[in-house]
């Protein structure tokens, strides 16, 4: 299996609308991807940094959808994304 790791960066005074995008938008948009095992998102306490780690079943289609990501959130949307990398996932607990 692989990991899609996403960073983004949150305008913190629309966290809002930044919790609709990830339910409305990038969760649905992921989970439609072929190969898609599973996915966790983590919001930083302060509000302004998150964390997306989806797992894949293969390498194929982490990267795959990483090309998708990389086109971004919808315009005027209050998340950036600052970076994505993908990993071989070696351990679970």
């Amino acid at each position: 299996m692989y990991a899609m790791v996403a960073s983004v960066r949150i305008e913190a005074d629309r966290s809002d609308e930044a919790q609709r995008t990830l339910d409305e938008f990038t969760i649905p948009m992921v989970k439609s991807q072929e190969g898609f095992v599973r996915g966790v998102w983590l919001r930083a306490s302060d509000g302004t940094r998150g964390r997306g780690v989806v797992i894949f079943d293969n390498e194929e289609h982490a990267k795959a959808t990483a090309e998708v990501a990389r086109q971004g959130p919808p315009p005027d949307s209050p998340v950036t994304l600052e970076n994505i990398e993908i990993f071989e996932v070696v351990g679970e607990a």
